[in-house]
């Protein structure tokens, strides 16, 4: 079936980066031969290698002299070489982007947070004349609150490298809304901000918003885009499930594999909403992943191929980090897609006299087309929200037992 969201989105993204660079309130503070760090994190964000090779252009035109900083706290495996890899892995390289990569792990401290807390900045950044954050904005997977996914938790935890991220996660995700605040608010003081440049993706992962916020108004205007990226994100409108199969997790997708704010599979208990699914499978690793499989300990079953590319060094700091050890957690290794499948089934409890209730995704970030079992079936054809493709049919195998 294909689920039915706003469609709304940016026909020419390039236009849209250089129109609002052009906007007198962020012109104006980017001076002629200054250096200027522009952030990139690790998600994988649609359109990113254009809007910036634009970005950079921008910049490059009124006189700045750019360069990328990899702004993703402990990923890549919190080492400088891994951070370079995941950036590649999503098209940013010097020559995509137009100006050189300067990836390190040092950072310096800039300051301490309200808490008294010690506020790190990337070395490299710290060196910039100028810094632009670079960010997509929408809702976190393990906390909720005014702010959560974007610039301000790019200045407090990307920025920070490392150290960085290890101290807003100190307390954990209870305090976690509090902590990105004090220290975005010490970046913003101490640190040169120039501006930020905030994107909103719909439903279907189309740029829906570009907007460049000016440093003081970031702290106000965020929020406000927060609301409308947790309208207009992905969901599956389908409540309660008994199994969620989902085909591939991974870091491009959601810094949780998969995104709990889609499928309901929470790490912690300070962020609800999504499905309530008794049982998810998992059954592969995306390659943009590059071995870090966090978010499988969020599933009950999972198969061989996905725990053959599992690579302990990208998963465990990450997780480590955000001290939430379930994320890493190996589930119970399957040989293939059809016994995971059936073990999950047979593992359900309470099944409806219609069956089990299946939703199978191909991933947390692509929900526009899912498939549902029969059980859901009427349902589906019944609600405007859905379109039925096709009609029932059985799941297909292939010879090693693997979902086509």
């Amino acid at each position: 079936v294909r689920q039915i969201f706003d469609g709304t989105k940016i026909a020419d993204v390039a236009a849209a980066v250089r129109c609002e660079i052009e906007k007198p309130e962020i012109r104006n503070v980017i001076r002629a031969g200054m250096k200027v760090a522009v952030t990139v994190g690790s998600r994988g964000i649609s359109n990113l290698p254009l809007i910036v090779r634009n970005l950079v252009e921008a910049l490059r035109s009124a006189g700045a002299s750019p360069y990328i900083v990899p702004a993703m706290g402990s990923h890549g495996g919190a080492t400088a070489h891994g951070q370079t890899q995941v950036l590649a892995g999503m098209g940013i390289t010097a020559e995509t982007a137009g100006a050189p990569v300067r990836a390190t792990m040092d950072t310096v401290i800039i300051g301490r947070n309200g808490d008294g807390k010690p506020v790190h900045l990337d070395k490299a950044a710290s060196e910039a004349d100028g810094i632009v954050v670079l960010g997509r904005i929408k809702p976190h997977t393990c906390f909720h609150g005014t702010y959560e996914s974007g610039l301000v938790k790019m200045m407090a935890i990307g920025l920070g490298n490392q150290h960085g991220a290890q101290t807003a996660h100190a307390e954990g995700f209870g305090n976690m809304a509090r902590a990105i605040v004090l220290n975005a608010e010490t970046v913003l003081s101490s640190a040169p901000i120039l501006f930020g440049l905030a994107l909103v993706e719909n439903a279907y992962l189309d740029t829906c918003v570009i907007e460049a916020v000016p440093p003081g108004e970031i702290l106000s205007r965020e929020p406000i885009l927060l609301s409308s990226a947790r309208e207009r994100m992905p969901r599956i409108m389908l409540d309660p499930l008994d199994v969620m199969i989902v085909d591939r997790i991974g870091k491009n997708y959601s810094g949780d594999g998969m995104d709990p704010n889609v499928t309901g599979s929470y790490a912690t208990p300070y962020a609800t909403g999504g499905p309530q699914t008794q049982i998810y499978v998992v059954l592969d690793l995306s390659d943009q992943s590059h071995g870090n499989a966090n978010g499988a300990g969020m599933a009950q079953f999972s198969t061989r191929r996905l725990f053959e590319k599992i690579d302990p060094a990208e998963t465990y700091p990450n997780s480590i980090t955000a001290k939430l050890p379930i994320m890493a957690r190996t589930p119970i290794i399957m040989p293939n897609d059809l016994f995971a499948v059936k073990a999950a089934i047979h593992c359900c409890v309470d099944v409806g006299p219609a069956g089990p209730r299946i939703v199978r995704i191909p991933n947390s970030s692509h929900v526009n087309e899912i498939m549902v079992s029969e059980a859901l079936f009427e349902t589906v054809k019944g609600d405007p929200r859905f379109e039925v493709l096709r009609d029932p049919e059985p799941l297909v195998f292939d010879g090693g037992g693997n979902l086509f």
